[in-house]
Parts: C-alpha cells; structure tokens; sequence
C-alpha cells in the first residue's frame, strides 16, 4: 500500500502545504488506508468510501478547526478522522478504549459536535454560525455535510427554515449519493434526483424558495470542481448550499455495487472486495430476523397488519414483508416522529400496526408516543430493536434507556422476552389485538435458541414465569439478559464458593417477561419466600426495572433486601458487547460474582 503522501499528514496544515495537484495522490493513499484498515478491523466503510475527495477539500479550503466543520451521523467521517491526527491509532476505531467511530468533542478539536443520530448537523452549524456573530467574529466559516437522506428528516428542515431568515454565514453541503444504509425515500429523492440530470426549474428551486443561495449539483470526486466552489462559496454572504453527487463506496468495486451490504460490511478480503464468509449455517437466528419473519407470517394470515420503518428495512427485518407486501409495510425515511404519528393514523382506523424503530432513535418520537399514541390508546405495537447496550457503536447507539423513559406513560404496556420464542409468541399476541398500545423491547444479535419457529400461542400480559425453583436468593430478570443469569446461576450450581447447610446454594430464577404490568402475582409469592432478591435489566438502572420492583416492594411491605444490576448512571462507550456488559457489571462473570458475595454475606 504507497501511503507516502497521507503518512506525512499529521494535522489539515500539513494538507494545505501540498499543491492541488498532489491531492489526487492524497485521495488514492486515503481510500486505500481505509479499505485496508476496515477490511481487518470492521467498522462503516462505504460512506467514508464516498467522500474523501470531499473531506481532503474541505481541510484544503478552510481553515479547520477555526472554522467550524460539522459532519452529519458520522459514519462518513472516518477520512476526516484520519487526516486531523488519528491515522496512527485508527486501527482502534470503535474498539474498548480506543477512537470512536464517530466525532466526538472530547476526543478532538477537530470535531466540533459530537454526532451518531442524523439530521442534527444543520441546526447545530447554524447555532454556531450565530454564537459567531453575537461575538462579533464575522470571517469564521461554518460547514455542515448532510446526505439525501438526512436532509429528509424534519430536523433538517427546521434548521433550514431557521438559517433562511438569518444572515449567518452557514455552508450546507448536500452530499447527495441517493442512500443512507438504505436506498433513500420519498418525494425530495424525487426531486434530487431530477436536479442531477439538468431538470431544475430555477423557478421551484425549494432551497432558494428558504433563502439559501444554491449551487451545483456538482461531482463530489472532482476536486479541482470542490476547490474552485469552496473558494467562491467563502465569499458569499448569509446562508448557502452546495449540492454535490458522490458515489457511496467509491472505490471499491464490490461496495459501489452492493452500496446497503457495504455500508458496515465486516470483515472482507481487501484485494477482491468480497465479504469474507461467515458460517451461520448452525446459528440461531437474530432477533430482528425473529421478527421480521414473523411479521411476515402474521401479515399473511392478517390483512390488517401493516408495517413501519423510519429507514431501517435492512436493520430492523421489515423488508421480509416489504418484499412480500409493498403495499402495506413503509420505509418512511429518517422520520421518527412521522413514523409514530402515521402509526397512530392508521390505527385509528383499524389496521394492526407494527412501528419497528431502534431503541435509541424512538427517543426522537417520545413526543408522538405520548401524545399521539398512548394518550390516545391507540393500539400501536413498537418493535424496539437493538434495545441494550450494542457494542461498538457506543453511546449515541446503546438502547439503555427505553425501559426507564417508557414506563411512566400511562396506558402503555412494556414487554421484553427473554428469548426468541418469547419474541415471536409476543409478536402473535399483539396481532390478536389489543386494548393498549404496546412496547416490545429485544436485543441487537443473535439469541440461544436454533428451533424457534414454533406453533403460536398467546402469552397472559401481564404475567412473568419461572426458569428456575430455589429458596436461598431470586434472581429476576427482564429481557435476554436473563440467558446471562442462568449461565452464571449454573457456574453456581457446579462450583459454589461456599457451601450452605445443605451443600449447596438454591438459587431461583424469575423471568419477568413485563415491566408494565408487572406480575403482582408472582412478585408476592417471591416475597414471601425470599429475604434476598437481585434484580437484572439491560437497561439504565435508574428508574427502570428494578426500580419498579422497589416500588411494589414497598407497597407490600417487603423486609427483605433487593439489590439492583443494570447500566449505571453514565454513559457506556464503544467496544464489544461481552466487554461493556463486564464494565457494566451484567456478565455472567459479575453476575455470578455478585450473587455469590450477597449469599456470603447473608
């Protein structure tokens, strides 16, 4: 790999010392070092892919970091990254302890906001394009990189409509490659993509009709092109856009080709392109796979059924039903709000609808589940994927906090299985119908268990089971993380620290199943028998599960203690799933080491 030129590069001021023409030496050095070093280590590679020539001139044109660049989502960010001090460690990228995948102010003064969901970027530029003003610094640029699809989102359009009655000096580059990890959607694809074969009325031009001065749409791998706009876009006053047309994956044949399976393609042979193959013959399926596919059953016993997605076909399943039924399952693009609100609609008027949104990203919607949803009670079924922590994405991604900001809206119930046959069997009950809107919460992989397309049956809501019988601790556990309990409570069972009276310790199990409502039933009988109780969630353990088995605690009068495992209260980053549920203290390992100090102790 001849990276002679990119070696050299430690900081954008030494960029800016090559002439023009070595740029294009740059650009090749580049996007080799990112396919080399992706193909070993994972990580997100087309879109990086896609904007290097974009990323080498923005560092060549502005002055960064005093003027102010801000990246969108960030998953195309990883050429910046490297050019802004970070080569010699990017072989860390998005693993425990070392460089996030995505900007992050702490780990850079080159990254001015830190980013992960989408369509922040304009808003927070704009925000910065005031702060300079009211300081009376007048020269500063500020830049915001968006795509097609993240400028679909409503966010997007508030910042647009804000910096349109402004006179802040805010630059908005479009980076238009007709894709997000999906195909982009919806009527401004449309007309994007009429502006780049020539058909833009100037009349309608809907970013001049904001007060945006507009230019392009223009080759994002031409970098003469980029200079030459970027200089006289410096010299133009109040709010612009540039509108440029990348390729996502540019440069490596396969990811071009396969832009969606490129987009975070793992590992893969850096010479041919193709994905190294991963045997999953034997696997158990994932969740969102569970999911997806019993969608798809459902709705083809179930006319009523429908199905929603903001822009996470691929991710969340629901491309099963959206190949089979294109009619009635909906990518909406990145708009949660819209996404809940539309589900909302259409329950009004009877249909069973089934809203499939990541755990992290409904945070966006609270608003419409509360007011459009619950205060309703309209029967809405979310399908929250990739609930827990989920690896190397970090903060911006883990699915911590759903269970806590879900459980105080009234109306909703919340349920989280255990397994994958729970998942599917409460998939079935919710298409029964409900009298309630519905939260259903699973994990981001693959569960334990190989047979789980099983004959349906409806589960009680409401009411949890037991996994396992014992009199000396209980364990309750909400969600997957119990297949961690009962690992740890069988290591118990084969190499107990410390005997009692009997021989052994006799620890029981409980799968909750709800968190909303919670199985009173049960939760006396467990008082009753036990004086020692844990209670385990992968979610933030502030005000979450085992919160709620405190409250209930209390109004029974329990005498016993209860100890709480979950997320503390900080924000987990980036690395392995195993490794943050160690730091978290909800292993198998700290689990077993817990409730066998707690039983020492007793």
């Amino acid at each position: 790999m001849s990276t002679v030129l990119l070696s050299n590069i430690n900081s954008p001021e030494d960029l800016r010392r090559l002439s023009p023409d070595q740029l294009h030496q740059v650009a090749k050095d580049l996007r080799e070092f990112i396919i080399d070093i992706v193909s070993t280590k994972e990580g997100h590679l087309g879109a990086s892919l896609g904007v290097v020539e974009l990323t080498i001139a923005l560092h060549y044109s502005f002055d960064t970091p005093n003027d102010l660049l801000v990246w969108d989502v960030g998953h195309q960010a990883y050429g910046h990254k490297i050019l802004t001090g970070r080569r010699e460690v990017f072989e860390t990228n998005r693993k425990l302890n070392g460089i996030s995948g995505f900007p992050k102010r702490e780990e850079s003064i080159y990254d001015t906001f830190g980013v992960g969901h989408s369509s922040t970027s304009i808003s927070a530029a704009l925000g910065m394009a005031i702060s300079s003003q009211l300081k009376g610094d007048f020269h500063k640029q500020h830049i915001a990189v968006i795509g097609d699809a993240s400028i679909a989102s409503g966010m997007a359009f508030e910042g647009l409509n804000h910096a349109g009655v402004t006179n802040a000096n805010l630059l908005v580059i479009l980076n238009d490659n007709a894709i997000g990890i999906d195909p982009s959607v919806g009527a401004l694809k449309t007309y994007l993509t009429k502006a780049k074969i020539g058909q833009k009325p100037s009349q309608d031009n809907i970013i001049e009709a904001l007060n945006f001065h507009y230019e392009g749409p223009i080759d994002g791998h031409d970098l003469p092109k980029l200079l030459k706009a970027f200089e006289n876009l410096k010299n133009i006053k109040g709010p612009k856009l540039l509108h440029v047309i990348t390729k996502k994956g540019k440069g490596l044949k396969q990811a071009e080709d396969d832009q969606v399976k490129y987009h975070a393609p793992g590992k893969f042979d850096k010479t041919t392109g193709e994905v190294l193959p991963k045997n999953n013959e034997h696997l158990p399926a994932k969740f969102q796979d569970v999911f997806g596919l019993t969608l798809l059953e459902l709705a083809k016993k179930n006319d009523s059924i429908v199905g929603i997605t903001p822009a996470m076909p691929t991710g969340s399943s629901l491309k099963y039903m959206m190949e089979a039924f294109p009619d009635r399952a909906f990518d909406v693009g990145i708009a949660e709000q819209h996404a809940v609100a539309l589900a909302a609609g259409m329950a009004t008027q009877g249909h069973k609808v089934f809203c499939a949104i990541y755990s992290t990203f409904l945070q966006r919607a609270y608003d419409q589940v509360i007011h459009d949803v619950a205060i309703q009670n309209l029967p809405v079924v979310f399908c929250i994927d990739r609930a827990g922590l989920v690896g190397n994405d970090g903060a911006t991604h883990h699915g911590v906090f759903d269970l806590a900001y879900l459980r105080c809206i009234p109306n909703l119930i919340i349920a989280a299985p255990a397994d994958a046959i729970e998942l599917r069997q409460l998939l079935y009950t919710a298409s029964l119908g409900l009298d309630h809107p519905i939260a259903i919460r699973y994990p981001r992989g693959r569960g334990e268990i190989l047979d789980w397309k099983v004959d349906f049956k409806p589960l009680q809501v409401g009411k949890g089971r037991k996994l396992q019988g014992g009199k000396d601790l209980a364990v309750l556990s909400l969600g997957s993380i119990a297949n961690n309990v009962s690992k740890s409570i069988e290591t118990i069972g084969s190499k107990p620290a410390r005997l009692n009276h009997e021989g052994e310790f006799s620890i029981a199990h409980f799968d909750l199943r709800f968190l909303k409502p919670l199985d009173h039933e049960l939760l006396k009988e467990i008082f009753k028998t036990f004086d020692q109780i844990i209670t385990i969630e992968d979610g933030v353990v502030k005000g979450g599960f085992g919160d709620a088995i405190l409250e209930y605690a209390q109004t029974c009068n329990y005498k016993g203690k209860i100890h709480k495992l979950g997320i503390p209260d900080q924000f987990i980053e980036h690395g392995d799933t195993n490794e943050l549920h160690e730091l978290a203290g909800i292993s198998t390992k700290k689990i077993k080491e817990k409730i066998l100090f707690i039983l020492n102790q007793s």
